[in-house]
């Protein structure tokens, strides 16, 4: 089971990160203020100028955690991120189809077809739910 929405803030000016075995070590004037675990974690943001370690960065690369730093203002500055995790081969494909006419209609046409049906299973929905205040006529 993965543990979802797990972000840790740092809104302290001259905080600095640094990582301690598997875990982040939060220091604010050298002194530590805080460590937590790496693998619950999904997203680190930083609003200080302190910045993280070069060991923090890689690590929350190898495992995908997020890394964003922006100023003590909110001014987004950059982000460190891992590899792209896609399927270049599935991305070459959808090229291919989008310039071929007959492929991308019949992708287009189902696609509406859905939207269409997703438009009308609502509208069912609100009569069910709320005939007493909706016209249904």
């Amino acid at each position: 089971m993965r543990k979802l929405l797990n972000t840790l803030y740092i809104t302290s000016e001259n905080a600095c990160l640094s990582l301690e075995g598997e875990t982040v070590c939060v220091e604010i004037q050298r002194q530590k203020t805080g460590q937590f675990p790496l693998h619950t974690l999904e997203n680190i943001i930083c609003f200080t100028y302190g910045g993280a370690t070069p060991a923090l960065m890689g690590a929350c690369a190898r495992r995908g955690i997020n890394l964003a730093f922006y100023s003590p203002y909110g001014k987004f500055l950059c982000r460190v991120k891992g590899e792209n995790q896609g399927n270049v081969l599935l991305r070459k494909q959808q090229y291919r189809i989008s310039d071929q006419e007959n492929a991308s209609c019949l992708i287009a046409r189902n696609l509406i077809l859905g939207k269409v049906f997703n438009c009308r299973w609502s509208i069912d929905r609100t009569v069910r739910d709320h005939g007493m205040r909706v016209d249904t006529e």
